[in-house]
């Protein structure tokens, strides 16, 4: 199956060229989520752990919009700004993903688009 790209009407609006979910031979990618609330587009205040719910709120919404849901995540990049935060990323994570813990990296950067703390991006499988 060639590369096709998907409606995400749940999810926040790309801030740049690049779609939000793109699926091939089965594999569903769902670009990098940050901590926007698509309702509004608005920015989530607080810390590591109120931006991770609502990037993991995001992936399920768009997982949802293509038919999949957390126990079709087979892996994860997490991208975050303080690994100091390790803990706090992880314990909000680990309530979304359950007992159906995908293959995951987590890595710390420099900086994040628009100054956010958390980034994380998703592959799951039909």
């Amino acid at each position: 199956m060639p590369k096709q790209i998907h409606d995400a009407p749940s999810g926040p609006k790309p801030l740049g060229p690049y779609s939000i979910v793109t699926e091939a031979h089965g594999l569903v990618f769902v670009s990098g989520m940050i901590a926007i609330n698509p309702a509004d587009g608005a920015v989530v205040e607080g810390g590591a752990a109120e931006q991770t719910d609502q990037i993991m709120r995001n992936i399920g919404a768009v997982l949802g919009d293509v038919g999949l849901g957390y126990a079709d995540i087979v892996k994860t990049t997490i991208f975050v700004t303080n690994m100091d935060d390790f803990a706090a990323v992880n314990a909000v994570y680990g309530e979304y993903v359950g007992d159906a813990k995908p293959a995951r990296s987590t890595v710390e950067v420099s900086a994040l688009p628009g100054g956010f703390l958390v980034e994380i991006e998703t592959i799951a499988a039909r």
